[in-house]
């Protein structure tokens, strides 16, 4: 497109509408990020109005600054637009206001020269008709800029142009350079000299970052855009061709576009968790002999998103505890690694619900959510369980939150806190337990064997059978770890027929813990041998028993001497009285007589002969007598009655008075 208005137009000024030029809509051009570049100077004349599309003076501009003496003045801009990537080119022409009329009365000349070459270029010379002082010819430069006048020379007397500064094709390709002759009275005349500079590749290509977005996702596809460079050579021709490449190893490559503009797309997979930043090393390589070449350094970001659960760093974890622990003291820790970033990164620990041995595993345990470690929630005890598992979750903070899990063994170790239990012979009770051992038994046969268990496990649960008391140290021993009890030797006919033995049995732990019982012996062949048990025991229970049968036994002999007292009272009363009788039915006693025996009235002792028979109870070792009839004829019967008068028994009862009174 080519616009064409005069200099020095006002700020803000309108040069043309170039949304309708190009057809484009006004409210796509903020979308598309439209905006002015200018090619080959950083000063931008002229701006797009985004609103509406009108293409607008920026900065002053001076046709005889920015072109000096040339006969077109023309600027080089052009119009970016993004999504898609559009590149259109602009020509503005500076018409000149004619504050400066140029003059052409003489002849032009024209030179070309190399690029930053430093040498005489011309000499121009006039001549004047004229003599004396109206022939003197001097020269000088016409209207020129400043920038001239500090690249070229000329010599007031003779003419000649010489190059003082450098000269360079890419900021101007051409000077027309106006040299004006003038002689002692100030008549002058003008001519014009045409230097074109000859370009050399002395520029290397330069490398602009047009658009880059800063952060890319990690899971963007491969073929996304993702930045647009655009690559310029001030040179000319060949000169300024430019190839563009990009580092090896990078998941990025260049793809042109439009003419110098390339874009920056994928084409791999990124993963931020290997590579979080790219350091891109664009490099632009010119078509000149020889080729210059230059880089651009182009940082990009990959944005993280939550596309990693944690990872434990053990596939599972072993704890182990003794039994009867403290509630909340540490049995291990768990830790989870989340290579993503900030929140997606930020691991929290739980426990998954479960059971163990039906309650729940929070009952157990609990798991500190932020640093993993795993607390005992109550005492354990080896008897009840010897082992269980858990499982632990690790979850990051991501959206969606991801998770992974580990299984955690807890192993409960035992400690030495149950005793031995006896389970043969049983706890004593209220009776004895005892073993009959044959009198004809020789040294090492098997009497009997003490059995014990104990709940603890290992070392622990190593028991050991001591015999601790005997009636007889020498006559029975146990095995060590049997319990097996054996004769040492034969059993004699001076051995005790009770035998008591008193039997620890120990376990191995530290401390060691006991139990002990009483294994009661009986030497016999036969039942009938069986003496009384009762004195077997040693224990201290026995001895209160003793003590208490003793006491018993006092009481009732004091009890009975009292009551013999008594009788023989009565009796001796008796024989100083006759026997008072009833004349009646009934038989009155004439004194108190014992149970189990029988008298007859009239008489003051028994006067028959009484058998008896002895009988054993099984109950008592005590001996019970029963009574039978009298052999003897003369005893009457215990129900025969005498007759007797009132009388009678007035005589007796007084006799029974005095009886009572001695």
């Amino acid at each position: 497109m080519s616009y064409s208005f005069p200099e020095e137009m006002k700020r803000g000024s309108v040069i043309g509408n170039m949304a309708k030029d190009l057809g484009l809509e006004t409210g796509t051009l903020s979308n598309r990020r439209a905006r002015i570049d200018t090619d080959g100077t950083d000063k931008r004349y002229c701006d797009i109005n985004l609103n509406n599309g009108e293409l607008i003076v920026a900065d002053r501009i001076d046709r005889e600054g920015l072109c000096g003496e040339k006969a077109s003045c023309i600027l080089k801009h052009e119009l970016v637009l993004e999504n898609p990537l559009e590149l259109h080119r602009i020509s503005l022409h500076i018409q000149d206001i004619n504050d400066n009329s140029p003059q052409f009365n003489d002849e032009s000349i024209k030179l070309e020269i190399r690029e930053s070459a430093i040498l005489v270029v011309v000499t121009v010379s006039a001549a004047d008709a004229d003599e004396g002082v109206n022939g003197d010819v001097t020269y000088e430069f016409g209207h020129v800029t400043e920038d001239v006048k500090k690249i070229f020379s000329i010599d007031r007397k003779v003419g000649e142009i010489r190059v003082i500064g450098a000269v360079d094709y890419e900021t101007t390709t051409s000077f027309e350079i106006r040299v004006k002759a003038k002689d002692g009275l100030g008549l002058s005349s003008y001519a014009k000299a045409v230097i074109s500079i000859t370009d050399v590749n002395d520029n290397a290509p330069v490398v602009n970052l047009k658009s880059l977005t800063n952060s890319i996702p990690e899971d963007t596809l491969p073929g996304t855009e993702v930045g647009i460079i655009n690559v310029q050579d001030r040179d000319s021709e060949n000169n300024r061709q430019v190839r563009c490449s990009i580092q090896q190893g990078v998941p990025f490559k260049l793809v042109p576009s439009i003419k110098n503009y390339y874009s920056v797309v994928t084409t791999g997979q990124l993963d931020r968790e290997l590579v979080s930043d790219y350091n891109i090393t664009i490099t632009a390589t010119d078509e000149g002999s020889p080729p210059l070449s230059s880089s651009k350094t182009v940082q990009l970001s990959v944005a993280d998103i939550n596309d990693n659960p944690p990872v434990f760093e053990e596939q599972s974890y072993s704890a182990y505890v003794t039994e009867n622990n403290k509630p909340g003291s540490t049995l291990c820790s768990v830790t989870a690694r989340d290579p993503d970033w900030r929140q997606n990164g930020t691991v929290i620990y739980s426990l998954l619900p479960g059971e163990v041995n039906g309650a729940p595993v929070s009952s157990y345990l609990s798991v500190n959510g932020d640093t993993g470690v795993i607390h005992a929630v109550r005492s354990f005890d080896y008897e009840q369980f010897r082992s269980f598992k858990v499982h632990v979750m690790a979850r990051d903070n991501g959206s969606p939150p991801l998770s992974s899990n580990v299984t955690v063994s807890v192993f409960i170790s035992d400690v030495n806190d149950n005793s031995p239990q006896i389970l043969y012979p049983a706890p004593e009770g209220n009776s004895f337990m005892t073993e009959l051992v044959p009198k004809a038994a020789h040294g090492g046969s098997l009497v009997s064997k003490v059995i014990a268990v104990d709940a603890d496990s290992g070392q622990n649960a190593w028991l050991s059978y001591h015999i601790v008391k005997s009636t007889d140290p020498g006559l029975f021993t146990i095995g060590l770890h049997s319990g097996e009890i054996r004769t040492q030797r034969d059993i004699s006919e001076s051995d005790s027929m009770k035998q008591n033995l008193i039997v620890a049995v120990k376990d191995n732990g530290q401390p060691s813990l006991s139990a002990t019982c009483s294994m009661y012996l009986l030497i016999s062949d036969n039942l009938a041998e069986v003496p009384e048990l009762k004195d077997i025991s040693y224990d201290e229970k026995n001895s209160k028993l003793t003590s208490y049968l003793i006491i018993a036994l006092v009481s009732v002999s004091t009890f009975f001497l009292t009551f013999i007292i008594i009788i023989l009272g009565v009796r001796f009363c008796r024989r100083r009285k006759p026997r008072l009788l009833f004349d009646g039915a009934v038989a009155i006693p004439s004194a108190y007589l014992p149970p189990n025996y029988a008298d007859v009235d009239g008489t003051g002792t028994l006067r028959s002969a009484y058998n008896y028979d002895a009988y054993l109870t099984t109950g008592s070792r005590t001996s019970d007598f029963k009574f039978v009839t009298s052999y003897n004829d003369n005893t009457l019967p215990a129900d025969q009655t005498l007759r007797k008068s009132p009388s009678d028994f007035a005589d007796a009862f007084g006799e029974l008075e005095e009886c009572l009174e001695v």
